[in-house]
């Protein structure tokens, strides 16, 4: 709110005060209001701006005010003879100059800005946390923070698995892509992507590379990838990992309320399965299948696809 208080008093103000105090006509208030304006839509550019462009403009600007100084010292100490010439012409040549330093640093930006991207702020998506797409309900719930950094080199791939003529394969380029775009348009984190391409044999060791680079994390579900990072101690953060980490403790002796679904191996055996995916194999399960019942944990079994648990009916 007190912004628009500053943007309608300024452009009040600036009429008020050059018809008052300059010339009281109609040309002057326009002019006032002209200025107010320009007042105005400076303070919007600059809001919109980030601080890094605003400083790669201004070092731009510095830039081609130096040049211009060294023409200028140059021209008036080697050619003393006549520099007449140069002084009709000196204002144009600051100005043009001015513009090219501007120019030059303003094509460059993408370059500088890169240079100043680094962090563990940053987290490099890689290819299968963009298939995967729960890295979007991570950063909506705000528990991803910082940049979320998007490879173009991950972005080609996926492109490439989109024309595809294998249907399973282009189905998840087409959903990698996808979660890219929707990653882009989310309001709770910032998404940029680079063009740096590090040097590798694969997907993998560019990515691993990348995050190097940058001193960033690596934002994965790829086992490969997060032991490769390891290696080069590089940060990854596997969603695979987090999810395993985040299943309901259950001990031998609890008691639980499961829906028995199918039959086991076993004879009589049930199987259930709890919210998040885990198998439960039921001991006298097989006639209640199609029912939830009591059941009474007494075993679980860690394997490398995941956890196991046995049960009987209570």
């Amino acid at each position: 709110m007190p912004i628009w208080i500053f943007r309608i008093a300024t452009l009040a103000a600036f009429p008020f005060l050059t018809y008052n105090f300059i010339k009281p006509d109609w040309m002057t208030f326009l002019g006032g209001l002209l200025c107010g304006a320009i007042v105005v839509a400076g303070e919007v550019l600059f809001k919109r701006l980030r601080l890094i462009k605003i400083m790669i403009a201004c070092t731009g600007l510095i830039l081609g005010y130096v040049l211009f100084v060294l023409f200028d010292y140059g021209i008036h100490n080697f050619f003393p003879a006549d520099v007449s010439w140069w002084n009709v012409h000196a204002f144009k040549a600051e100005i043009l100059l001015i513009v090219f330093g501007v120019l030059a640093c303003v094509f460059k930006a993408r370059d500088l800005e890169g240079l100043s991207y680094t962090g563990h702020h940053l987290k490099v998506a890689d290819l299968s946390a963009l298939m995967d797409g729960r890295i979007i309900d991570l950063c909506e719930i705000n528990f991803l923070s910082g940049v979320i950094v998007l490879p173009v080199f991950v972005l080609d791939e996926l492109n490439k698995m989109v024309a595809s003529k294998d249907p399973l394969e282009r189905a998840k380029g087409r959903r990698g892509l996808d979660v890219a775009t929707r990653l882009q348009e989310l309001k709770e984190i910032t998404t940029r992507i680079t063009n740096k391409n590090p040097k590798g044999a694969t997907l993998e060791e560019k990515t691993v590379a990348l995050a190097k680079n940058l001193d960033a994390e690596i934002v994965t579900l790829d086992f490969n990838i997060s032991k490769a990072a390891l290696l080069k101690n590089v940060i990854a953060l596997n969603v695979a990992d987090l999810a395993t980490a985040l299943k309901p403790v259950v001990l031998p002796g609890e008691t639980m309320s499961l829906f028995i679904m199918k039959d086991g191996k076993e004879k009589e055996q049930g199987i259930g399965y709890l919210d998040d995916g885990t198998m439960v194999v039921v001991e006298e399960g097989r006639k209640h299948i199609g029912k939830r019942a009591e059941v009474s944990v007494y075993s679980i079994l860690q394997t490398s696809s995941g956890r196991m648990i046995f049960a009987k009916i209570k």
